[in-house]
């Protein structure tokens, strides 16, 4: 399920963009892409739940925070119940090893009050989204290790709709790892690496002491 194509080493900074996955036949998908050496070390590919999902990337992100010393950002694509899963990863980061990615609104100008967590994919940040990731992969920026990522490159073609063009995956083939790559691909220019990024488990042990004892008075 995760394949790693080499080691994850000190001080780099680690994006991740998930395409999410509600059950039937579709997968859920996550790339790890490394602002640091600008390549994809890591990737998930498999036909389960993002629920499923997510109790299986908590302990991967704490390891890359271990390993490198920097909080991994990551966002979930908020579709097929990807909003409800930002918020229980959100509520599973105990030890504050990860960040959870803020959606920006892009071109409005009065943006709503409340912060979504997760990658909104709309008519609007899709093209933007699709065609940055082809720029970066036209022009070679970015290292893309895993086969069955390049070969749903090759399977992603431009087709015309009712109303318009749309880029998306041929009949019968499948666009997860291309969505997912694109979301981090997104993260990679949006984020900077977090200032504070050694945790005080001590501390935070404590903290959640005291907030058990404040709930059970």
């Amino acid at each position: 399920m995760f394949k790693q194509y080499r080691k994850i080493e000190k001080g780099e900074f680690i994006v991740v963009g998930v395409d999410t996955a509600a059950g039937g036949n579709d997968f859920t998908a996550a790339q790890f892409l490394s602002k640091t050496k600008v390549d994809v070390p890591l990737v998930y590919h498999s036909r389960i739940i993002t629920t499923e999902f997510t109790n299986q990337l908590v302990p991967v992100l704490e390891r890359i925070f271990d390993e490198t010393g920097v909080k991994p950002v990551v966002a979930y694509e908020r579709n097929n119940g990807g909003a409800f899963e930002m918020d229980r990863l959100a509520a599973m980061n105990r030890l504050n090893k990860y960040e959870i990615f803020k959606m920006p609104s892009f071109g409005r100008e009065n943006p709503p009050d409340a912060i979504q967590y997760g990658w909104t994919t709309s008519t609007a940040t899709r093209p933007k989204m699709l065609q940055d990731l082809k720029n970066a992969v036209d022009n070679r920026v970015l290292t893309i290790y895993d086969r069955e990522t390049i070969n749903e490159m090759f399977s992603f073609i431009i087709s015309q709709t009712s109303s318009s063009w749309k880029a998306q995956a041929e009949k019968n083939a499948k666009d997860d790892l291309v969505m997912s790559l694109g979301i981090a691909y997104q993260l990679y220019q949006l984020c900077e690496a977090p200032k504070e990024s050694v945790v005080n488990v001590d501390e935070i042990v404590e903290r959640n002491k005291f907030l058990a004892q404040k709930w059970q008075m």
